[in-house]
């Protein structure tokens, strides 16, 4: 056999060297997976012990779960849940629908005109702390026999998501090329007609966004309900105090209650992940 025709002589591949760095990611990782899911999982786990078993540490994960708890949360002699749970959707969602209906037309003239002085004073209602202002509206709203109805609510849950709203959508418009509008009015649309025609329909990412957003904030809201919501008006994060007693606290009807009121964003967040992320990565740039 000629030397053309042998096999030619393999060398072994090099092994790559060793990278710290690699490893201090993974780390990082699984410490920050641990961190937030850790007190997820617990929760969860709890919902499904009794409270003799919350307290044994030999019974953190092998252990004979009950449906108790779940029984006591909606039992109706401890409270409607399902009321709760409905006053929680209606509020946060007059609020976000609220917002938008005001909010995008805002956000849409503050981008075009150059507004930052408008803008700006938005942005002071956001940096504003809401309990500074929950006294001087509990003054108001009792001036005006509201208390302990939705229409408060709803109100002091707009301080929060109209302005989340607004800068989102600033930040979609102002990346939208105006080209495209004015070609629009060429073609005969009005100023109007091109706002709802063409850079409505295009910042579609940026309102799925800011609703999924507001929605989350408004639903996790618990100061504001604590303080102006009433006995027919009350949320799923004030409800979750009917556990907590002067001298003791119900952990597992406590756990459980809390799996009721994160699960709807839990899920909410899961399946809508994708456009949270196209939301925010879209109007992070202009192009």
């Amino acid at each position: 056999m000629s030397a053309a025709t042998r096999d030619p002589v393999t060398t072994p591949p090099r092994r790559r060297p060793f990278k710290w760095g690699s490893l201090g990611r993974a780390v990082g990782l699984i410490l920050i997976i641990l961190i937030f899911l850790g007190p997820i999982v617990w929760m969860i786990l709890a919902s499904f012990k009794l409270n003799v078993q919350i307290y044994d540490a030999s019974k953190s994960f092998i252990f004979k779960p009950t449906l108790t708890n779940y029984s006591t949360v909606f039992d109706p002699r401890r409270g409607n849940y399902l009321t709760y749970i409905w006053n929680s959707f209606y509020i946060a969602f007059m609020a976000t629908g609220l917002s938008l209906v005001l909010a995008v037309p805002g956000a849409y003239s503050m981008s075009r005109f150059m507004m930052r002085r408008s803008a700006l004073t938005v942005l002071m209602a956001r940096i504003i702390p809401g309990i500074s202002l929950l006294v001087p509206w509990y003054f108001i709203f009792a001036r005006l026999q509201m208390t302990g109805g939705f229409g408060p609510l709803i109100l002091s849950h707009m301080f929060v998501s109209l302005p989340l709203i607004l800068y989102i959508m600033m930040s979609f418009f102002e990346q939208l090329p105006e080209e495209l509008e004015e070609a629009g009015q060429v073609d005969g649309l009005t100023a109007i007609g091109a706002f709802f025609r063409v850079a409505l329909p295009l910042s579609v990412p940026g309102i799925a966004t800011a609703t999924i957003l507001s929605f989350i904030f408004s639903w996790n809201n618990f100061m504001f309900a604590l303080v102006l919501s009433g006995a027919s008006t009350k949320t799923l994060p004030v409800a979750i105090f009917d556990f907590i007693g002067y001298a003791s606290i119900d952990w597992g009807a406590l756990m459980a209650a809390s799996v009721v009121v994160t699960t709807p964003i839990m899920l909410i967040a899961l399946f809508t992940q994708r456009y949270i992320v196209t939301g925010l990565t879209a109007g992070a740039t202009k192009g």
